[in-house]
């Protein structure tokens, strides 16, 4: 049986030297950054410490706390960047979402200085954690203490890595333990609701839940 090898990712940040102070400056930003800065915008926003869980990604945020834009901000939440095949296909959704906005209310409102939204890109280095899980109790035992990095790493940038495209923790136990009912209770967690340390304890509970289920069997 092959062991859960736990890693993690860190960014380090890279300013594009483009800003937005308005809904029209930050539409022509999104048009034309490059597509590792949507990346970084949308899919890495959920690697955000203090994420505010109202909004899923940069613009929904900048949009809903510093313009104010409380309706636009809600439609760019709803967008969920996980089920695009490409950067290409999010930003175009992005936009029509904000174009079609805009049209309807032209004239927004300027951000003051110093809240002007900055778009960053980000440098991402994986690494080994150095922890191995060869059955689901040293799984448990593991994601009780692993950095929050890795949870992100393994359960939702996962979800974007081809072939699978779902999250590590549940492919490892429908494939690697034979557990495809913990896999689905795993796959049924949604990501957008929760903090990334309130994913892992609902990660920890169906674990728990399982490893009960197993010794009730003896």
């Amino acid at each position: 049986m092959k062991p859960f090898d736990f890693k993690q990712c860190v960014n380090i940040l890279k300013s594009t030297g483009k800003k937005a102070k308005n809904m029209r400056e930050l539409r022509a930003g999104i048009s034309d950054v490059t597509d590792e800065s949507i990346f970084h915008h949308t899919y890495q926003y959920f690697l955000k410490e203090k994420r505010v869980l109202e909004y899923t990604n940069d613009f929904a945020q900048w949009t809903g706390e510093i313009l104010k834009e409380s309706i636009l901000a809600e439609q760019l939440s709803n967008i969920d960047p996980y089920t695009f095949k490409s950067i290409t296909d999010l930003r175009i959704e992005i936009l029509r979402v904000v174009d079609e906005y805009l049209s309807k209310f032209p004239k927004t409102r300027p951000a003051l200085p110093g809240d002007e939204f900055y778009f960053n890109e980000a440098i991402t280095l994986i690494s080994p954690v150095g922890i191995q899980a060869k059955n689901l109790a040293e799984f448990l035992m593991a994601i009780k203490y692993i950095d929050l990095e890795s949870i992100y790493f393994h359960f939702y940038e996962a979800r974007i890595r081809p072939p699978e495209e779902v999250d590590d923790f549940s492919n490892w136990f429908e494939d690697a333990l034979d557990k495809k009912e913990l896999a689905y209770k795993i796959r049924s967690v949604d990501p957008f609701m929760h903090s990334l340390e309130a994913t892992r304890k609902h990660i920890i509970e169906k674990v728990e839940e399982e490893l009960k289920r197993d010794m009730e069997k003896f």
